[in-house]
């Protein structure tokens, strides 16, 4: 068992914003229950949203030895369809809106029902497969990351120590649970015996800081495009006595908001704690402690406990030597089994060994922090320059905060996104300046919208399209 949820007796465990509620030993004894109808080891499809039935879903599941396929419920039919057929899935717990073609209802329970699909072979699973993920970049792919239950268990151990989660504490829902970092935020506050509020508005919304002040939330985590949202509502000056602890992950937050948010937490008695992670590595990598947040602003910090990185050269040979870049490889017992593309794979073991190639370039201080400088994948050249798309995209970001923006392009041809069609002229020009390049290589190019996915972080390859 992953949680023991009786550990906790009458804690509450869950709390929708309707009212419902779920003390830790009634979700014991609803996740038995629906694993009871389920009957079986096998794979299931989760509908995702951020409520007590959907979260019941997952943990009891994992808790009962079922393995989930986390999706979120307003998933592409199209996309669902070709999953199912792919997978072959036993169940999809869902909501009971949701019908799928001859699927019969098993059980039902808190708005969502179990359906039995007609799939009479079950799919084969590895012993150690926990869960199923989407990549966060996954737009039509069938590809799931595959996590381990000792991938979970280590990721969720380490989490809890080093942001020091205990039982007075109330996390409210910012992220979809089909999102490693939402998921985590789940796994590691029930491992502590704290309270999950669980919500669908979004931080934009009124009704979600109603909410939030209502129930006493004590913390939230959010991605860059998170703090970016809240910087344009100027949430400094909000009022929320209860808040204690502000995470981000997700990609690397833009170093000035850095800084704002960091400065306004230890103004205010609150800590500030930016991550590093990858689904691939079940969630959290790194961890920069509250205490370093203003001293090394823009570091993504050190391994978490249990954890260690190294920086590879071209050539292959490890970097020890400071303002170096390298790729990012890490060690761990989070590091996810491999990925799957079909059912067949559901069966493969440990591909990966405990090492992860990160994809991620960075450096090393002096103190041992490391710092996030770009994906391997995302440079291109202008005129035989080396360009790092995503620095290109901070850079806009900090000259142009009030518009939506993303780099993308091929060799020796740039493409600015943005959302205000006026302000495209002056972003080539402003590149073109601080690259020292000629605007030729610069496009530009007026979009109503940057397409993100659900947990709020930009398609590139949607841009592409």
């Amino acid at each position: 068992m992953m949680w023991k949820f009786n550990r906790f007796g009458e804690c509450t465990a869950l709390l929708d914003e309707y009212g419902g509620r779920l003390s830790y030993s009634e979700l014991a004894a609803e996740a038995a229950a629906l694993c009871a109808a389920a009957g079986k080891r096998c794979l299931t499809f989760n509908l995702c949203e951020s409520s007590i039935a959907s979260v019941l879903g997952y943990v009891g599941f994992v808790e009962g030895g079922i393995v989930p396929a986390l999706l979120n419920s307003g998933i592409d039919q199209e996309l669902l369809s070709g999953l199912y057929d792919t997978y072959r899935p036993s169940f999809i717990w869902a909501p009971k809106a949701f019908e799928w073609a001859d699927c019969e209802a098993v059980y039902e329970r808190f708005g969502y029902h179990l359906l039995k699909t007609p799939f009479d072979q079950d799919v084969e699973l590895f012993p150690e497969l926990a869960l199923l993920l989407t990549t966060s970049g996954s737009t039509g792919s069938p590809k799931f990351v595959r996590q381990s239950y000792q991938n979970i268990r280590a990721n969720t151990d380490s989490i809890v120590s080093y942001l020091q989660i205990d039982d007075t504490e109330r996390a409210i829902t910012t992220l979809p649970m089909n999102y490693t970092y939402g998921a985590s935020i789940i796994n590691s506050h029930l491992d502590a015996g704290a309270t999950l509020l669980l919500t669908e508005k979004g931080i934009a919304q009124r009704e979600f800081w109603n909410f939030f002040k209502e129930e006493g939330a004590t913390s939230f985590g959010g991605v860059p495009y998170t703090y970016e949202m809240l910087d344009r509502m100027r949430f400094t000056r909000m009022e929320l006595p209860t808040l204690r602890t502000m995470t981000q992950a997700g990609g690397k937050l833009l170093p000035e908001l850095h800084l704002k948010f960091a400065q306004w937490c230890k103004d205010t008695g609150k800590k500030f704690v930016v991550m590093y992670g990858q689904c691939e590595a079940t969630a959290r990598m790194a961890y920069l402690p509250w205490e370093m947040s203003l001293e090394k602003v823009g570091s993504m910090g050190i391994a978490i406990p249990g954890g260690h990185f190294e920086l590879i050269a071209v050539d292959g040979k490890i970097i020890t030597e400071t303002g170096i870049t390298g790729e990012l490889r890490y060690y761990g017992d989070n590091v996810t089994l491999g990925y799957a593309e079909c059912a067949e794979d559901l069966r493969l073991g440990d591909e990966r060994g405990g090492v992860l190639e990160t994809g991620d370039m960075a450096q090393i201080d002096e103190d041992g922090y490391f710092t996030i400088v770009g994906r391997k994948k995302r440079f291109l050249k202008l005129f035989g320059n080396r360009v790092n798309l995503d620095e290109t995209e901070r850079m806009l970001k900090s000259a142009f905060p009030e518009v939506e923006c993303a780099c993308g392009g091929v060799d020796d041809h740039l493409t600015i996104y943005a959302t205000d069609e006026g302000v495209l002229p002056k972003m080539r020009s402003f590149l073109a300046q601080k690259t020292g390049l000629s605007q030729a290589g610069f496009f530009a190019k007026y979009l109503p919208a940057i397409p993100k996915n659900d947990a709020g972080k930009t398609l590139y390859r949607e841009l592409e399209k």
